[in-house]
């Protein structure tokens, strides 16, 4: 008997179509639509509900904001990913609980949830390298959401920022400076 270890990404036709399936919320970010896994979604705000703390941040990280009594960062998907839609009419916030925080996600438009089988989920043609977050095309109907693994999303570090801070420099041997003497207190 021969074994293969086939990735999720690449399973047969027939095992895909025996995957259960799972709901994702779609949204629209400059005219394409994506979807998360709903279990990911703590709540749907739109942006003006929320009071916000820090001012604008850089260009993806919008701020701090409040929801509910919680303290969490805004990220801008609309800056992350190439600028929204001119003149959207509506800006939605995606309230996600992660592995590792609670974050607000700004996006165009919250659009519905979609159930998505195995089957309905096909690779993305051209692809780049290095973006496992890319969990495939799924395909309902005429419509194609780009799937999102958004946890492996959100802990994408900008090329040159170390993931720990770096070790202090090694010890060097400097001649200790005497201090000064106390005054005598008689």
């Amino acid at each position: 008997m021969h074994r293969t270890d086939t990735p999720v990404a690449q399973a047969s036709p027939a095992k895909a179509a025996e995957t259960p399936p799972r709901q994702y919320l779609s949204f629209r970010l400059g005219g394409l639509e994506y979807g998360i896994d709903i279990r990911t979604v703590r709540e749907l705000r739109p942006l003006a509900a929320l009071e916000q703390v820090a001012g604008e941040g850089d260009v993806v990280v919008k701020g701090v904001v409040v929801s509910r009594g919680v303290i969490m960062p805004l990220v801008d998907m609309r800056a992350a990913f190439g600028g929204g839609l001119p003149g959207a009419r509506q800006t939605d916030v995606i309230i996600l609980e992660l592995s590792s925080c609670v974050m607000g996600m700004v996006v165009d438009d919250v659009t519905d949830i979609v159930d998505l089988a195995g089957a309905a989920i096909v690779p993305i043609p051209g692809a780049p390298p290095n973006t496992d977050y890319l969990i495939g095309l799924g395909q309902l109907g005429e419509r194609q959401l780009i799937l999102l693994d958004i946890d492996k999303l959100m802990s994408i570090r900008k090329p040159g920022v170390p993931l720990t801070p770096p070790a202090p420099p090694t010890a060097r041997a400097v001649p200790a400076t005497p201090l000064p003497a106390a005054p005598d207190p008689s």
